[in-house]
């Protein structure tokens, strides 16, 4: 009761936060029902499909923990621990309100999906969804109800990992980058033996994705180091260094980012020799879009996580004379110097993906 009385009574930004996780979870538990029908069907072919359907899964649950870790009942308060929200029981209601969250857009997702098979009032668009989710064919109840709750549980699990006491332990951002590297370099390894199509490309694709997930901290930490290198002013200072502190939780969705951003530009490159034949079929364009909204999404939330947490060092500098353009002028750098260094190595792991699948 005490988790539904938070999550009722925050603030409209905080909801709307839950609203587009709750979104994300009704695209991802439409895919799945989608691929369910499919399945049913016709099941030849049905495993590849159920194997893509991890992408925008791990997507959204990674979107849903970085917007769990902006909850303000996650952050202690003066009055909590006497009543008895302490550490555990903090992240155990934003566990909770995270898998009401995706419970709420997991029935959407259900419900969207009935209306169109015909099932609740009607055929909706002339009966084109009918079509395209096998509404011939009867949906196992047990099964759908399954596939709807992989998202609320994966994510309100996650999300208690996450924000149990002692996860935001300090992390060495250098000592990741090579680990990273060498598992970006075994996916491409891995597409260029598989080659287009199948379980192999998806393999390599994730394994790009983990690989610049780990190196996306230490590209951070060496941006700050850049920004602040050959005599700096107390901009770049400023802007380094508190580009450095923040690399090990800003690095890892960035380096998601990346990744989707690679995978974009590789199926434009692939476009005219047939694209990455992702056995989707008409899915496949709005589920590379969720893909790349939770990414994006999840980079800003962690953006307002992290000036959440910086809230009294920017009062301690503006108590000390620090200028509010100052501020400003050092939040533009860290991000230029960001977009200048993940630009180029979003477009060259594109290439080199290219290359892979091209040989």
């Amino acid at each position: 009761m005490l988790a539904l009385r938070l999550t009722r009574g925050s603030r409209p930004l905080v909801q709307f936060r839950r609203l587009l996780v709750a979104a994300a979870s009704a695209g991802t538990g439409f895919l799945l029902l989608y691929v369910l029908a499919g399945a049913l069907a016709g099941p030849a072919g049905s495993f590849p499909r159920l194997l893509w359907t991890l992408v925008p899964l791990a997507t959204t649950v990674h979107f849903a923990v970085a917007v769990a870790r902006t909850d303000p009942a996650t952050r202690p308060r003066e009055g909590m621990d006497a009543a008895g929200l302490g550490p555990v029981r903090r992240g155990l209601v934003a566990a909770i309100s995270t898998a009401i969250a995706c419970a709420l857009g997991s029935a959407l997702a259900l419900a969207v999906f009935l209306h169109l098979r015909g099932e609740v009032s009607g055929l909706p668009f002339d009966g084109a969804g009918a079509s395209l989710l096998h509404a011939d064919q009867p949906v196992p109840v047990a099964a759908a109800l399954t596939l709807l709750a992989l998202v609320p549980l994966i994510a309100s699990a996650s999300a208690a990992l996450a924000l149990r006491p002692g996860a935001r332990g300090p992390r060495t951002p250098q000592a990741e980058l090579p680990w990273g590297i060498s598992l970006t370099a075994c996916g491409l390894a891995v597409e260029a033996y598989a080659g287009p199509g199948g379980p192999g490309m998806l393999t390599g694709w994730a394994l790009t994705a983990v690989g610049l997930s780990l190196a996306g901290p230490g590209l951070a930490y060496a941006c700050g180091a850049l920004v602040q290198a050959v005599r700096p002013g107390a901009l770049r200072l400023l802007a380094g260094r508190t580009l450095q502190e923040e690399a090990p939780r800003v690095g890892r969705p960035l380096g998601v980012l990346c990744a989707v951003a690679a995978g974009a530009l590789t199926a434009l490159a692939l476009r005219g020799s047939g694209g990455l034949h992702v056995p989707l079929g008409p899915l496949t364009g709005p589920t590379a879009a969720l893909v790349g909204a939770c990414a994006a999404a999840t980079l800003l939330t962690t953006a307002v996580e992290i000036r959440q947490a910086r809230a009294g060092a920017r009062e301690t500098l503006r108590g000390l004379g620090g200028a509010a353009g100052v501020l400003r002028g050092a939040v533009v750098l860290r991000a230029v110097a960001l977009l200048a260094v993940c630009a180029p190595l979003s477009w060259g792991v594109a290439q080199l993906t290219v290359l892979a699948l091209t040989r």
